[in-house]
């Protein structure tokens, strides 16, 4: 379905399914409400699934100002769509830049939250310096994908060293991935960065400790750099758990979906 954000007329694209306790589910950059096909079909006869596609990405509207894309405007969004869907209290998980729209939700927002599950996620940047550092460099490359398009922008993407742990993955589940990847619109994307990007976030480190809904740290065995991040992360958050997702690097639920959902599930059944 979709729905139209009354704060801010941007329409996105819903997908609800199931009963029960409503479970907010918020993708990755590149992504879409659809990377979380398989993981939704199996929580969805415990729990009222929600995926939709963040702002600028999958079939969400893609504005053109910049502003749109900002931390704070698209969680004002999606508390409105919440509303919409009568939707008082929810379960959230996010992924990547979805873990770090989660946070902000549960921190700005913690009325409406009863639990977060955060995956490969972070806090943004502590450092002010590093944060203007990465903003140009997210600035530089979102230039670049609109010059050249999303066919060179998902080559480079794929290249990255954050991806190297799914060499191994079937290639039906990469080309899934790739094929996911290349629908999105490079305007969308590259406003995304702009407005969403690392260096664009508030840093919400020093915020940590004033989360007090139990937490959940999801983190593939072999992202070195997100398991130190994790780790620091877990001393801060009152209620929190650090969970390593063996045999996966970045995207755990794609590369061990078995072990992540057992992760998931469990951590529920404590909440």
């Amino acid at each position: 379905m979709r729905l139209r954000a009354n704060s801010s007329g941007h329409r996105y694209n819903v997908e609800v399914a199931g009963a029960g306790p409503a479970l907010l589910l918020l993708h990755g950059f590149t992504g879409d409400g659809g990377a979380w096909h398989d993981f939704a079909s199996d929580l969805s006869g415990d729990f009222r699934v929600i995926r939709l596609d963040i702002l600028g990405q999958g079939e969400s509207d893609m504005p053109a100002q910049v502003a749109s894309y900002a931390m704070s405007a698209v969680a004002a969004d999606i508390i409105d769509l919440l509303n919409q869907l009568e939707i008082t209290a929810a379960q959230l998980l996010g992924y990547s830049m979805g873990g770090r729209l989660a946070l902000y939700l549960a921190l700005h927002y913690p009325e409406r939250f009863m639990s977060l599950m955060l995956e490969s996620a972070s806090p943004g940047l502590a450092d002010s310096g590093e944060r203007v550092e990465r903003r140009r460099r997210d600035e530089t490359l979102a230039d670049k994908l609109e010059a050249r398009g999303i066919d060179w922008f998902v080559d480079f993407w794929e290249r990255l060293p954050l991806w190297a742990s799914q060499a191994n993955l079937p290639l039906t589940v990469l080309e899934a991935q790739r094929r996911q990847r290349l629908a999105n619109d490079p305007r969308g994307l590259a406003n995304s960065l702009r407005g969403m990007g690392a260096g664009a976030q508030p840093s919400l480190w020093q915020a940590l400790s004033a989360l007090t809904i139990p937490t959940l740290l999801l983190v593939g065995e072999y992202d070195d750099k997100f398991r130190r991040i994790n780790q620091a992360m877990a001393e801060k958050i009152p209620k929190s758990r650090l969970v390593l997702i063996p045999s996966a690097g970045h995207n755990s639920h794609l590369e061990n979906p078995a072990a992540f959902a057992r992760a998931v599930r469990s951590f529920l059944q404590g909440v």
